[in-house]
């Protein structure tokens, strides 16, 4: 999601805002096959040197087929000590990281706790995941997926210090040839099956704020081939395109209007309207007596929802104060001004504020209109 006013307070060029937002919205899902080993730890022996700064050992994992010894090295050593693996745990390790993973314990090794109280034991099978021993053999190729964005790489092959740019937010601008290489290259991977595109959705709020530079900038992105889905919102009508003198539907140029579908909306029926009180009310754990629903229908077809919806927590808080927590109408009423007179309730919406403003005028600050 982005607001169309978050492209001018960004430290980099309007176009580039746009261009990151458009490749963070489109992921790319890469598949690899990488080695690991799986099996069953049958025995962990760790040998420390005399200065204990040097540790070794080996580690026996087996499969339902085959077992195997293999060495261990420090880093080795203190990943299953990290993952706190003991004998007869089934684990997985990718040979090419020495990740390891720690898939469950051998069913066989369900019986370990028997001599312990009952109790305890039942605490500890239910913490504990049981798995099946593997088959076959212990060496064997796994279909592994990352999904990242094309903006996260990018980054990665922009910046010297890789992959920490994304955790620093401060990208700055990229180059359009990085771009067309790393388009190029995951082009490559699609074709060989290594790769798949995943374009999603991007969502401009306010796009009426947006200036003409970048409306044109949108017209040519909206064509390339790797474009997310762009969903635009705006509340204007007839107004100025920004950078210009001309007037557009929306406040956005006409032939940029011609390439997208307008989805037409409609004032809600008082139905809809309750049925949204009624939702939000349940979502603030607020209860509302059906004649409060009522009246707060009546006052949002009457005012606007987005203020009748602020009723309900004001309400509830009138209610709380009596001590109840029910919402009955003399709560609603009490928020709810029933007079422009402000001090003899609480809450007025715009228009009674505005008929309040123009009664009062002349105990007010105004600038002369000529």
């Amino acid at each position: 999601m982005l607001s169309a006013s978050e492209v001018f307070s960004l430290e980099m060029s309007k176009t580039e805002a746009l261009m990151q937002a458009f490749r963070k919205s489109i992921g790319v899902r890469i598949k690899e096959e990488a080695e690991i080993i799986e099996g069953e730890v049958v025995e962990i022996q760790i040998d420390r040197s005399l200065t204990g700064a040097t540790k070794t050992g080996k580690i026996i994992i087996k499969t339902t087929d085959m077992e195997t010894v293999y060495e261990l090295g420090n880093k080795m050593i203190d990943a299953l000590q990290k993952e706190k693996v003991t004998a007869g745990d089934v684990i997985t390790i990718e040979k090419s990281s020495g990740r390891i993973t720690k898939l469950g314990r051998s069913f066989a090794r369900s019986r370990d706790y028997d001599a312990i109280g009952s109790d305890v034991c039942t605490m500890i099978l239910h913490q504990t995941k049981f798995v099946q021993c593997p088959e076959g053999e212990l060496q064997r190729r796994r279909e592994v997926v990352h999904t990242v964005s094309l903006h996260e790489i990018d980054v990665i092959n922009s910046r010297s210090q890789g992959f920490l740019a994304l955790f620093a937010g401060d990208t700055g601008e990229i180059k359009p040839e990085l771009r067309d290489q790393i388009n190029a290259k995951v082009g490559e991977w699609r074709e060989e099956g290594k790769a798949e595109i995943i374009p999603g959705v991007l969502f401009i709020d306010e796009v009426h704020m947006l200036d003409i530079e970048c409306f044109s900038f949108l017209n040519r992105a909206l064509e390339s081939e790797l474009a997310p889905l762009v969903v635009m919102a705006s509340n204007r009508g007839q107004t100025r395109i920004r950078g210009t003198r001309f007037t557009s539907p929306h406040g956005i140029p006409i032939d940029l209007l011609d390439r997208i579908l307008i989805i037409s909306t409609k004032p809600y029926t008082e139905l809809e309207v309750r049925q949204i009180l009624s939702i939000r009310a349940q979502e603030e754990d607020v209860n509302l007596k059906p004649e409060a629903v009522d009246v707060l229908t009546r006052m949002a077809m009457e005012t606007s929802l987005r203020y009748t919806i602020n009723l309900i927590t004001t309400a509830y808080l009138a209610a709380k104060r009596r001590k109840s927590d029910i919402v009955d109408v003399a709560d609603v009423r009490r928020v709810y001004s029933t007079s422009i007179i402000l001090t003899s309730d609480l809450f007025v919406d715009e228009k009674r504020s505005v008929q309040y403003l123009q009664e009062h005028a002349a105990e007010f600050l105004s600038e002369e209109v000529a």
